[in-house]
């Protein structure tokens, strides 16, 4: 009869208690995300001085290169997060996902491995002919799937950010769509766009991609088309409000929704808190 190995944070749980005790023990998370060679650890500060013993046991029992603690929130516009290195040496590595490949350095930008469903729900929704312009394009999240799934779209993928932007570039190579796929480097709110020039516009940014539906509407064409808004929202009534609140800045922005807003929990944004995206097909007024 076999014995069921215990799942790798109890091996690593056992470990430190054998240098650490009980208590610390008890104390470490369960979770953890593991991008292709490096694994991402969120630890109590309590922890941290135990953190290269913890690093070392991930590495034996995951067979990772480098492991990274968040040390802080995501930090600015840029989305730029905030971790500490326990141990390895290079931070940069691959993740694979439903065929889609994005190089990255974990320890400079971020990768939300919960948006898998989202990514690829968005991907199967762009049409052939259709003109797509994600404007918080990042190192592809979005456009790269997408891309590849309709290869008679046409894609514009805007990112201020210099180092995402520069693995964005990597990363339409990578995936052979680098001939279908503008990247534009810049503020979305600054770069030469044509007005009235895509039928698919995606606003991917968190905690609230609100601010930026006008210019979404800006660019949408004279016939209309579909913004996807994504924000974070009181979970207890997430796609209501997340309805509500793009409803109101669609109006605002001078667009008059074709047909009923549908919005869709991609997963928790924290303590009582939702990432929602509303997917909102409008008309110009």
């Amino acid at each position: 009869m076999s014995v069921r190995r215990a799942p790798p944070a109890e091996r690593v749980r056992d470990r430190l208690r054998r240098v650490a005790g009980d208590g610390p023990a008890a104390a470490m998370p369960r979770g953890y995300q593991r991008l292709g060679r490096v694994l991402l650890l969120r630890l109590p500060p309590a922890l941290l001085r135990y953190g290269p013993t913890i690093a070392e046991a991930w590495t034996a029992e995951l067979g990772v290169e480098a492991v990274l603690a968040h040390d802080g929130p995501i930090a600015g516009e840029l989305r730029r997060p905030q971790a500490r290195l326990l141990a390895g040496t290079s931070t940069e590595t691959e993740v694979v996902e439903h065929g889609s490949r994005w190089r990255l350095d974990a320890a400079r930008l971020m990768f939300a491995a919960g948006n898998r469903t989202e990514r690829l729900r968005f991907a199967r929704l762009v049409r052939p002919g259709e003109r797509v312009a994600d404007l918080f394009a990042g190192i592809g999240y979005f456009t790269v799937p997408a891309a590849r799934a309709c290869p008679h779209a046409r894609f514009v993928a805007v990112e201020k950010n210099p180092v995402a932007f520069e693995y964005l570039q990597q990363n339409l190579a990578l995936n052979g769509i680098a001939g279908r796929v503008l990247a534009v480097p810049g503020d979305n709110r600054e770069v030469a766009l044509e007005p009235g020039g895509f039928d698919r516009v995606l606003l991917g940014y968190l905690p609230s991609a609100l601010p930026w539906v006008p210019r979404a509407v800006e660019l949408l064409a004279r016939r209309g088309g579909t913004v996807h808004v994504h924000l974070v929202a009181d979970a207890k009534r997430a796609r209501l409000s997340a309805v509500d609140a793009v409803r109101e800045a669609l109006v605002r922005a001078g667009a008059v929704p074709r047909g009923p807003l549908t919005a869709r929990e991609v997963k928790p944004y924290g303590p009582g808190r939702a990432h929602v995206v509303v997917d909102a097909p409008v008309d110009r007024a």
